[in-house]
């Protein structure tokens, strides 16, 4: 399967990686803003096509698929693009930053019948994925959720340290991972959803902390808190509180209320989500079926950040 990536910065990178480990996938071609960094990257990884135009790419190349990890904002418009020009496409989370946009991709699936998965990666995570099988199995009824997701990001860089072109946004992205996999994990639809956040930077434009409850309709709650003005442990922790057992989860690691380690390394054939991820992407094509984190799938997560952004904006 030949395979096309735009983004090589921190998030292009893990996938690249990722990749590495699949057998029967080929990166073609890799699209990067600037031509010199996207060369350098493509003569790591061995891609023999770089290119700083996506849709030229997409003419030049015979990838497939493509892999979105470039700008939040362009997320919407390139996946619309992709399949347009007859391409499977997996776009990085989160899918838009409007509720208009995520629509107009769904609507571009629908309408080409390709397939078109957003990067919801906490769905794969090996620690989740152990809670998701035991709440499934009716070994665990899920409670409450208590979620923090702090970064210290009072300038505007990416995860690897450098300057980034465009703005992160708490709500539209971070929350994004956890209003998902909330409703995920609770198999319940958010009924109830309430924020509210701190001062807007004035340089960035965006507010640097926030704080979001939910409720779904069976009776689960989450609640979700988020700071890009953290200066400690940096991450997203995330506490299961079960009718039968508390467990922590830290990404692709697990242990339970007591810091007792939890064994998930015979849950799925890899410990990297990322991984994971991209080996759903690519049997869902090869197997013509619908891959977790749909777009169809995803997109109730982003009817509640349009909610809860109209509170916001209120």
């Amino acid at each position: 399967m030949k395979v096309l990536l735009s983004g090589p910065g921190a998030f292009g990178i893990k996938h690249l990686d990722g990749i590495k480990q699949i057998d029967g996938v080929e990166v073609v071609s890799l699209v990067g803003r600037t031509l010199e960094k996207t060369e350098a990257v493509a003569r790591d990884y061995g891609i023999g096509h770089v290119s700083t135009d996506l849709e030229q790419a997409l003419a030049e190349t015979e990838a497939e698929a493509v892999i979105l990890c470039t700008p939040t904002q362009q997320h919407a418009s390139e996946a619309v693009l992709c399949m347009k020009a007859g391409k499977h496409v997996q776009v990085e989370i989160p899918l838009a930053d409007s509720w208009e946009d995520a629509e107009a991709v769904l609507k571009a699936q629908q309408e080409t019948g390709k397939i078109c998965m957003v990067g919801h990666t906490r769905r794969f995570n090996p620690s989740h994925q152990w809670v998701h099988r035991k709440v499934e199995q009716g070994e665990l009824n899920l409670q409450q959720m208590d979620v923090q997701t702090y970064f210290f990001r009072r300038e505007n860089i990416n995860a690897k340290g450098e300057p980034r072109s465009w703005t992160d946004h708490l709500l539209w992205h971070h929350a994004a991972h956890t209003v998902d996999l909330f409703a995920y994990q609770a198999g319940s639809p958010v009924v109830e959803a309430n924020a509210i956040q701190g001062p807007v930077h004035p340089q960035l434009g965006i507010a640097m902390d926030m704080s979001i409850q939910m409720k779904a309709a069976n009776g689960a709650i989450c609640t979700l808190s988020l700071s890009f003005n953290n200066d400690g442990p940096l991450g997203t922790f995330f506490r299961y509180i079960c009718d039968k057992g508390t467990y922590i989860a830290r990404y692709d690691d697990l242990v339970d209320g007591r810091e007792q380690a939890i064994d998930v390394s015979t849950v799925d054939v890899s410990m990297n989500g990322i991984e994971l991820q991209d080996r759903e992407f690519f049997a869902a094509i090869a197997e013509g079926r619908e891959p977790n984190s749909s777009v169809a799938s995803v997109l109730p997560c982003y009817g509640v950040l349009r909610d809860l952004e109209r509170q916001l904006e209120s």
